[in-house]
């Protein structure tokens, strides 16, 4: 088979899997797990071999028109780089991990077969938005997923959580998706095409006439994909469907496509120096509030996702300062150690047997009863807070010595301030990153929390694919020799200023929170825990001396009280419960846009039942009652009718009588 057809196979072979499972799901359930599996497998060994081929050369491009439209044409196309090379490889394993680890995870879910084909329809969709050549065809794709998103995350329907969850991120990312399909009709108009290739040749020949206006209208929907500030508010409430879900689409599908979307028309965005600034205003809020946030849940999915964010915020710093090569680099890094603390998180939940005991503060000994997920979580903590060797740690540095070089004026790709504004955030974001971490870490295997029932061992299918992901988490970074051959030659090696740096602040992150953990454990000893219940938002040592100036009895429920050591809450101190809610973002948009739609809906309501209603009412009534007095009229009675025949004509006489005496 030639390259172009293996191509097609790749995003093809999950769907069929997924078309196969919805139809045999319930007529053969025997067949559910290996369509599950396999065709996803399949596409991750054609993926590598595609990968191989390209070698990080010349592109692969195919095309074939769809149909003739009259005006812009769209094209059935593939167009796959080294990145796009590399993504699709990243996609398939993940995929195919999420598919294995599913059949013990969900091993007793009624609802597994359509669970499996939607998890496959959700990779093809993101294999086609990663080898399409076409802006419509890839659009395709990207509302797939959209959709596929909506019912995974709903999974658990029966709970108010996932159902709300489910609606929340549906209807935040089409809040997006409508500037972005806007924005996609304006640069094809421009193009005279949807190809990518026609596309950007139009950009460097300086014919795109509007491209700040294009650029943020593209930028509102990658904000709603890519979960990046102002409408990063659905992703944390996603954690509400299944955990491999959420490692699906944390690391490999979905946010990753918003950011891999601007990578790949990244000269569109830097014909407009004004779009790139508020890329990295964007990317920098994003990483700032969502390291805070994380370091103040106590759901261990919540922390994950917020972390989530926070190095989506980093991709989209590099995209900010013209580097594509980091953004992709760090995507591929990141896929890899999210997708194992999902994961790992998953044998944590499973082993506590309930989604409910997902509370860091009510952990115990976990570090003994599931050491798979503490060894191999541990490896991914320590790549998520970029301590070397580990992936994390190449693929920050890279994003961080991007800033550094357009911030100092060494390279002028993207304005400067751009670059000073992703450098800053970037290195206070690797504080925050490494204090999350290290609590996360504490809390889970060194916790102090109410001893959780064991539900035994778990399935190998879940435990085998921790230590598959633990590789590239530990060693992917190692691998930056081979690697700019795919990155558009760019060197991937960390600068000495910026590695200092951020893994300085990275180890003071770790160690403060260290010490802020043993300071409230501690104080936690001698806390008396009625106190602590009486007092949720309070640090410890306030809470301490309240109840000793109280002179209060040691009593209260542990498993209802919030958990006296957990550092967080010593380290944000007021700042801790605005945190806690994502800095009530969600209040914000209540008031501003869900509030007065419903005082709309009111009205609208309102003007329909008492107004229009009343008109139809009315328009109704008149002909009836003109009825019912003709009805009346006709009684079928000779007499009547004589009757009124001879008062009518005695009317008329006297009516003629007195017309002739007033003449």
């Amino acid at each position: 088979m030639t390259t172009t057809t293996l191509a097609v196979l790749v995003p093809l072979l999950p769907f069929l899997g997924a078309a196969a499972g919805l139809l045999l799901g319930r007529t053969a359930p025997g067949f559910v797990r290996p369509l599950a599996v396999l065709p996803v497998l399949t596409s991750l060994v054609l993926a590598v071999t595609v990968a191989v081929d390209q070698g990080g050369g010349q592109a692969i491009d195919s095309r074939t028109e769809l149909t003739p439209t009259g005006s812009v044409p769209i094209e059935l196309g593939l167009h796959i780089d080294g990145f796009a090379a590399l993504v699709a490889v990243l996609v398939g394993v993940v995929a195919t991990c999420v598919q294995i680890y599913s059949t013990g995870y969900l091993r007793d879910d009624p609802r597994y077969p359509s669970y499996a084909a939607l998890v496959s329809l959700f990779t093809s969709a993101m294999l086609l938005v990663v080898y399409s050549g076409d802006l419509m065809v890839l659009l395709v794709g990207w509302e797939i997923m959209g959709i596929c998103s909506y019912f995974l995350v709903g999974h658990y329907w029966e709970t108010p959580e996932a159902r709300a969850a489910s609606l929340k991120a549906f209807l935040v990312t089409k809040l997006g998706d409508v500037p972005f399909l806007i924005g996609l009709f304006a640069l094809a108009t421009d193009a005279g095409s949807f190809r990518i290739t026609t596309v950007l040749g139009t950009v460097a020949s300086g014919g795109l006439h509007h491209p700040t206006l294009v650029a943020l209208l593209l930028l509102a929907g990658v904000a709603g994909k890519s979960a990046l500030f102002p409408l990063h508010t659905w992703l944390p409430d996603a954690m509400a469907g299944p955990t491999p879900v959420s490692a699906l689409i944390h690391a490999a599908t979905m946010v990753a496509a918003g950011i891999y979307f601007v990578a790949r028309l990244l000269p569109v965005f830097q014909a407009s120096a004004a779009a790139m600034v508020v890329l990295a205003v964007m990317a920098g809020v994003t990483m700032v509030g969502s390291g805070l946030a994380a370091l103040a849940q106590d759901d261990i999915k919540r922390v994950l996702a917020y972390s989530t964010i926070g190095q989506l915020g980093y991709m989209a710093g590099a995209l900010a300062v013209g580097d594509r090569g980091a953004a992709v680099f760090h995507l591929l890094a990141h896929g890899a150690f999210k997708a194992l603390l999902f994961l790992a998180a998953g044998v944590i939940i499973h082993a506590s047997g309930t989604n409910s005991l997902a509370a860091m503060s009510r952990m115990k000994d976990l570090r003994l009863r599931v050491p798979d997920a503490f060894w191999t979580m541990t490896v991914a903590l320590l790549a998520l807070a970029a301590i070397p060797p580990f992936s994390g740690f190449f693929s920050k540095e890279a994003v961080l010595g991007a800033a550094e070089h357009v911030a100092t004026g060494h390279t002028e790709q993207a304005p400067g301030a751009a670059g000073w504004i992703v450098l800053v955030t970037g290195l206070v974001t690797a504080v925050l990153t490494a204090a999350y971490a290290t609590r996360l870490w504490l809390l889970a295997f060194r916790g102090h929390g109410a001893e959780a029932p064991d539900h035994g061992r778990q399935p190998v299918t879940m435990t085998a694919v921790l230590w598959v992901l633990a590789i590239p988490s530990l060693a992917f970074g190692l691998a930056i020799g081979p690697l700019p051959d795919w990155f558009d030659g760019r060197d991937l090696t960390p600068l000495l200023t910026t590695s200092v740096l951020g893994t300085g602040l990275a180890l003071v992150g770790g160690i403060v929170t260290y010490g802020a953990w043993r300071h409230t454990t501690a104080l936690a000893a001698r806390v008396p825990l009625g106190a602590v219940a009486a007092h949720p938002d309070a640090d410890a040592g306030h809470v301490e001396a309240e109840a000793i100036a109280a002179h209060e009895p040691v009593f209260g429920d542990v498993a209802h009280a919030p958990d006296p050591a957990d550092p967080g809450r010593l380290l944000l101190g007021p700042l801790h419960r605005h945190a806690a809610v994502g800095f009530h973002l969600d209040t914000v948009y209540s008031v501003l846009f869900v509030r007065p739609v419903q005082a709309g809906a009111s009205l609208v309501r309102f003007l329909d039942r008492e107004v229009v209603d009343t008109y139809v009412r009315g328009a109704g009534a008149l002909p009836r009652w003109l009825g019912t007095a003709v009805r009346r009229a006709q009684t079928g009675n000779v007499q009547t009718y004589v009757s009124a025949l001879l008062a009518g004509t005695v009317v008329l006489v006297v009516a003629a009588l007195l017309v002739a005496t007033g003449a």
